[in-house]
């Protein structure tokens, strides 16, 4: 059996920058406790032989020493007053000797009369100097300088020094200081260290700098393969983050990361929703010509860092929706224009039943006559088969909700007139919009009526829908084709929807679209779209 061999997991980025810090950390505390230490011990050597310098010429220059050295016998006179210098001078040595190097003082009795080991040849020449020797007392720092008499000839010498175990005991003190101060460093080093790595260790969730490569490379290829779009603000809703999908379905360039939300030029609606503090779910928002869900998260750990958005092109699926609504009213016409007609046979065969054939014939007759007069009424004025079928279905529709929805006669649209750039879809979602929107305003009034004009006028085409509701407010006429405006309580899919669509589509197409008091009162919407594809300027809504 084969047992698997656990691969050690790396350490974690922070874990890693950790032992490079407290290394480097080490390095440089003892590197420079070392310098210190050198540092001080030159320092050390160099007070020591300018403390030897100064009592070897003290002792050279005393007129005592140089009456003692003209005696029989210059040692017991020097012997004692070289032991008293040393008490008070705090050297370890200090000798007097004759010019050929024998000593007349001496530390240790049994050297006195013996040679000096040292050098003398520069303080024979008349010149004070110091010098590292290992001697009797081992090795010191010593100084040595010429005894001269009134005339300047050279009676003898001088060598005061200190060993330099005694400066090591002096640089010991010091280093114990340093040793504790580099200590403190090292500790204290340490500790900010740790804290620093332990933050960064909790900002990157104990990931080693692969982990953290493969996961930029992952997030990069995720980002740019999502076909939604992506958006990600910044706790300032500054745009920290934005994929293709993003930027094409907003309409904006490359280099809008770092910028405002509030500068990228999207609709008032769009861009409130992307600054509001709480999170916002499937809401349906327009921008450019397209249709948006947006859904915003907050992004916090204990305080607000950003915000993460999220994207969907529903364009297509909210024209299939209108259409899907169209066609369900249409059914609920038709459900209701086939519980008519039956009412409308069973009375033709009570009718036949009673033998009153004449009244059954009459009464099946003026039915007939009405719904074909309707038909041909809507046939006669639009050709068009999509907008015709619209028309037909809209009226029996608002014929349900008690609303009287007529053609004028100045309507008149052939056949194959519009062009392929004027898709039938559209034209759905536009005059749809407007005459759901005029049948809800007309319906509960007295006799309440829509009244729609389509037709073609040199070189474009007009859609007018009026009604006899309480008309648009001056104050609100700017306002009606914003998405989320609307008079009315807001049901379960939300209102205010219809006219943004309806003004997407015109200016789409190149459009204009107005609003105006009808003349009976009420609201009257005028729709003008070019049938050409030379149309000069792109639309804007006239109120």
């Amino acid at each position: 059996m084969r047992i698997p061999v656990r691969v050690p997991r790396p350490r974690s980025l922070a874990g890693q920058l950790f032992a490079m810090q407290a290394v480097l950390i080490t390095v440089v505390v003892a590197g420079y406790a070392l310098f210190t230490y050198v540092s001080d011990r030159k320092q050390a050597e160099e007070a020591a032989g300018r403390q030897a310098t100064a009592v070897a010429r003290s002792v050279a220059d005393s007129p005592s020493v140089r009456a003692a050295i003209d005696t029989p016998n210059p040692t017991a006179r020097l012997q004692p007053y070289a032991l008293r210098v040393m008490k008070d001078t705090e050297v370890d040595f200090v000798t007097i000797m004759n010019p050929e190097g024998i000593r007349w003082t001496h530390p240790e009795k049994d050297q006195i009369g013996q040679r000096f080991r040292g050098n003398t040849a520069a303080a024979l020449r008349g010149r004070t100097f110091t010098e590292t020797y290992t001697g009797t007392l081992g090795a010191s720092v010593r100084a040595v300088t010429p005894i001269e008499d009134d005339d300047e000839h050279i009676i003898g010498l001088v060598s005061a020094g200190i060993k330099v175990e005694a400066i090591s005991k002096r640089v010991q003190g010091q280093v114990t200081a340093l040793i504790a101060v580099a200590a403190g460093a090292l500790l204290l080093g340490a500790v900010g260290t740790y804290v620093i790595n332990a933050s960064l260790r909790r900002h990157t969730h104990g990931m080693n700098a692969t982990e953290l490569s493969r996961m930029h490379d992952y997030h990069q290829a995720a980002l740019h393969a999502v076909r939604e779009g992506l958006l990600m603000l910044d706790g300032q809703y500054r745009v920290a983050l934005i994929n293709d999908g993003g930027r094409e379905l907003l309409g904006v360039s490359e280099g809008v990361v770092g910028r405002s939300v509030a500068e990228l030029g999207l609709p008032a609606p769009l861009t409130g929703a992307l600054l509001a503090s709480e999170p916002r779910v499937d809401e349906v928002h327009l921008a450019a010509d397209r249709v948006l869900v947006v859904n915003t998260s907050p992004v916090s750990g204990g305080e607000r860092r950003g915000t993460v958005v999220t994207l969907r092109d529903v364009t297509e699926l909210q024209s299939l929706t209108g259409e899907l609504d169209s066609e369900r009213g249409f059914t609920q016409a038709l459900r209701s224009q086939a519980h008519e007609a039956a009412n409308r046979l069973h009375t033709v065969v009570s009718l036949i039943e009673l033998g009153r054939s004449e009244e059954a014939v009459e009464f099946a007759t003026a039915e007939l006559e009405l719904a074909q007069a309707l038909t041909d009424q809507v046939v006669a004025a639009v050709s068009e088969p999509v907008l015709a079928a619209l028309l037909l279905g809209k009226t029996a529709q608002a014929n349900e909700r008690g609303v009287e929805l007529v053609v004028s006669e100045d309507s008149g649209i052939d056949d194959g007139l519009l062009p392929e750039s004027l898709p039938a879809r559209d034209l759905v979602t536009i005059l749809g919009n407007l005459i759901d929107n005029a049948v809800d305003a007309a319906q509960g009034t007295v006799r309440g009526r829509v009244t729609v004009t389509a037709r073609t006028a040199d070189t474009e085409l007009l859609l007018r829908v009026a009604d006899t509701g309480a008309g648009v407010d001056p104050a609100h006429a700017s306002l009606v084709f914003e998405r989320g405006f609307s008079t009315k309580p807001a049901g379960p899919g939300g209102r205010g929807l219809g006219l943004a669509l309806v003004r997407q589509a015109v200016h789409r197409h190149e459009g204009t679209l107005s609003v105006a008091e009808a003349e009976g009162g009420g609201a009257e919407f005028v729709v003008r779209l070019p049938l050409r594809a030379t149309a000069v300027s792109r639309g804007e809504v006239e109120v």
